[in-house]
């Protein structure tokens, strides 16, 4: 869900001329919500919201619930003081997920230069499909049409000679848009938009650039950079200038290395009982090891992260022997990150974090003597990559662990 703003004037036909415009940038409408009202077409014209919990956050919501002023990483409390008529819904991230790979492959097979950025947005570099798929505003067609008959969601696609420009026509002519910015254009387009538009310029650095009578992209362009220096910073001001003139040359990067996975929950009424908490690491142990081996990768440090009633936040962390996907590998591990700690008198959040990852196939796996004499190791593996393929095939509540309490309360970071 993007809280990017949009200038209504700007959404409107720029050209055709696709000559040196091949970076697409391809946007899920309000994706989470979409999903929920694709099933459950009920829903459809209502205003609704997704997200976890009275102590969570908006993950999205439909485009008739924002009028009323809700946004995305807006407590779910406030949403519902704004919006009390929405209808509240708590998010399935494995579902969402699933979705996402259909798009994302949907993508792959225009073009191999795709680049993730997020589960529910990609940039595309098309100047190679254009030679046996048509121009760019065809090839855009064709992807919003496919994705739509698939999975009836909509989506929203700029199309630019970088991808700055592309994110933000993608942005301007949502919801369900189509929008190319001919490179002749690129100028007029981007300084047409306020100065918040541009990457970087958050509330702050908006309040600043106001107190110099700074508000539009235009006004920005024609500083002096020594002069918006003294405002923002060198660094900062060198950016913003190349931005206002349309200038954006980083690639499209096709791969990406993951750093960490993670999951993590709030509890909507803080915790004392430690099975109750042990039980929450088990889920959230379970979330990271799934998205672990769904990915072939494997982590060789364990983190976690404890927060307190008074919202003071403890983390801890431990490096393992041997690399591991397993869930039961880490939740031992987070169990005595957690036993070390001071216990509170009330836990409001608890996390769990796998760091260090790396390739499946490349790592060396070395089982305790115990457990290479018994084979537990390898009947462990096997045990947990058959959960995976039940849940797969019939859902998330078609098999748990009987520690785990029924609980999948963890969000993906």
């Amino acid at each position: 869900m993007s809280n990017a703003p949009r200038v209504v004037s700007a959404n409107r036909d720029w050209g055709s001329d696709d000559s040196d415009a091949h970076i697409m940038h391809v946007d899920m409408d309000a994706f989470f919500a979409s999903v929920e009202v694709a099933r459950k077409p009920v829903l459809a014209g209502k205003p609704v919201i997704v997200g976890g919990g009275e102590r969570g956050v908006v993950l999205a919501a439909t485009y008739e619930a924002r009028p009323f002023g809700v946004r995305a990483g807006m407590p779910i409390a406030r949403a519902r003081v704004l919006a009390p008529q929405a209808l509240f819904i708590p998010p399935d991230h494995r579902e969402y997920y699933r979705i996402s790979t259909g798009v994302m492959d949907i993508l792959h097979s225009i073009t191999p230069e795709v680049e993730q950025v997020s589960v529910d947005e990609a940039f595309l570099d098309i100047r190679g499909s254009k030679r046996r798929l048509g121009s760019a505003l065809e090839i855009g067609a064709m992807l919003r049409e496919r994705i739509y008959d698939e999975f009836s969601l909509t989506c929203s696609v700029g199309i630019a000679r970088n991808k700055f420009v592309a994110k933000l026509a993608s942005t301007n002519c949502k919801p369900d848009g189509l929008m190319i910015v001919p490179a002749a254009r690129t100028t007029e387009f981007v300084q047409c938009l306020p100065v918040g538009s541009l990457w970087g310029v958050g509330v702050k650095t908006q309040e600043r650039l106001a107190e110099w009578g700074i508000t539009q992209v235009a006004e920005l362009a024609v500083m002096e950079v020594s002069a918006l220096a003294r405002i923002v910073g060198p660094a900062a001001a060198a950016h913003l200038h190349a931005l206002a003139w349309g200038r954006d040359d980083r690639p499209v990067v096709t791969e990406r290395n993951e750093k960490s996975i993670g999951a993590e929950t709030t509890f909507s009424k803080d915790l004392v009982d430690l099975d109750q908490l042990l039980n929450h690491f088990w889920a959230l142990a379970d979330q990271c090891g799934s998205r672990l081996r769904r990915k072939q990768l494997v982590g060789r440090t364990i983190a976690i992260k404890v927060r307190n009633t008074h919202f003071e936040t403890v983390t801890r962390s431990m490096r393992l022997d041997s690399p591991t996907n397993s869930s039961k590998a880490i939740y031992e591990a987070a169990r005595e990150l957690f036993a070390g700690l001071k216990r509170p008198s009330a836990t409001r959040l608890v996390g769990i974090r796998v760091e260090n990852l790396e390739n499946e196939s490349d790592s060396v796996f070395q089982d305790t003597l115990a457990d290479s004499v018994v084979g537990a190791g390898v009947a462990l593996s096997r045990s947990e990559r058959v959960m995976d393929q039940i849940r797969a095939k019939f859902g998330e509540s078609a098999i748990e662990r009987a520690a785990q309490g029924g609980l999948r309360l963890s969000r993906p970071q």
